[in-house]
């Protein structure tokens, strides 16, 4: 294209120098005159040329499509993503004997039942009678003493009750203890009124130990209850610590905290989120650090996919998507009679599964 136009600009420019040499003479009109003819051939050629190569690539085109008698190649699409099967936890089989040779003389149940009323409407107390522990501990129970269902009341397996709740809030916090034997003394709170009065904490005195249930407080959505969380930390291990100096001690409950990464499913997302704060985690460390051991990862250090805790929402358990917030916490001088510690995480009814120590007392 470019090399024509250039041939035509030169054809221009020749005829109208010779126009301009012959007619020195005269008007300058013709001489324009005659420029207009001769430069209109000049750019209809260019238009031509371009035409032309236009209809070749046209027909380059439609020969191609002859030639290719087949289908039009299909575009790639990638491959749908099939969800990954949940990791569940299998609960082994129970261990029955503690390491020095013992047999299992003692089993405690603990759960956070998420609202009483509603746990036993929920048939609850058919698994505890199946389970049978010898003393039964319950967390957020989220009930008054003068509310309680007459199922749990009237439970004739278990004669020995005692119930905590808040002072100032109606179904909110509360825990219970309920005993096959009467223990030596009971006491309620750990001497702190700030404690005290959300019904937080139950302590029973049997005659080889002490066993210690709580609903630890969580550090609340946006964290607003972070920094009484650490003060709670901070009293509740010292309240532990003097029993400890009694008697040896079991703590059952729910903790409110996963300690390790390996003790929540998503622990990248959840730093920042009350339960796996670095405050949080770390009270625990210092709690295990005075002298008490997680009996779960002292049988079982290495084991994934261990919850007790699931959200309602986007079928989180069905999921396994959880949080190990349960636990058996006990004084090092019981580890010899540590037989198992139990996650019966296919027990439903709550948002949290029930837990089971087996020890030999």
């Amino acid at each position: 294209m470019y090399a024509t136009t250039l041939c035509l600009d030169v054809v221009c420019h020749r005829v109208v120098r010779s126009l301009h040499l012959s007619s020195l003479a005269q008007p300058r009109t013709p001489v324009r005159c005659v420029w207009r003819c001769v430069c209109l051939p000049s750019v209809s050629a260019v238009r031509t040329v371009s035409s032309m190569k236009r209809g070749k690539k046209a027909e380059e085109a439609a020969t191609d499509g002859q030639n290719n008698s087949g289908p039009a190649p299909a575009k790639k699409t990638k491959a749908a993503k099939e969800p990954e099967a949940p990791v569940l936890y299998d609960d082994p089989p129970d261990k029955t004997t503690s390491k020095d040779g013992r047999s299992t003389n003692m089993k405690i149940t603990s759960w956070n039942v998420d609202g009483l009323r509603a746990w036993v409407k929920k048939k609850g107390l058919d698994w505890v009678r199946e389970e049978a522990p010898d003393v039964l501990c319950l967390q957020e129970t989220k009930c008054a003493e003068k509310n309680l269902p007459a199922e749990i009341t009237s439970i004739p397996e278990y004669p020995h009750k005692y119930w905590a709740s808040s002072d100032d809030k109606g179904g909110y916090s509360g825990v219970a203890m309920l005993c096959k034997t009467e223990p030596i003394k009971v006491t309620y709170g750990i001497g702190k009124d700030e404690h005290d009065k959300e019904g937080r904490v139950i302590t029973a005195e049997f005659s080889d130990f002490f066993l210690v249930t709580a609903y630890v407080p969580n550090a609340s959505k946006g964290l607003v209850r972070l920094d009484y969380r650490k003060t709670w930390d901070v009293d509740f291990r010292s309240y532990l610590s003097e029993l400890d100096m009694q008697k040896p001690l079991v703590l059952c409950g729910d903790l409110n905290v996963a300690h390790q990464e390996i003790d929540l499913k998503n622990p990248k997302g959840n730093k920042k989120n009350a339960g796996f704060t670095p405050e949080e985690r770390e009270g625990f460390t210092q709690l295990l650090a005075s002298g008490f051991v997680d009996s779960f990862r002292e049988l079982y250090p290495e084991q994934t996919s261990a919850y007790t805790f699931w959200t309602y929402m986007m079928n989180a358990r069905s999921k396994n998507v959880g949080w190990r917030l349960d636990y058996f916490v006990l004084s090092s001088s019981l580890l010899p009679s540590l037989c198992d510690s139990k996650i019966r995480n296919k027990v439903m009814g709550s948002d949290h599964c029930p837990i089971t120590l087996l020890i030999a007392v």
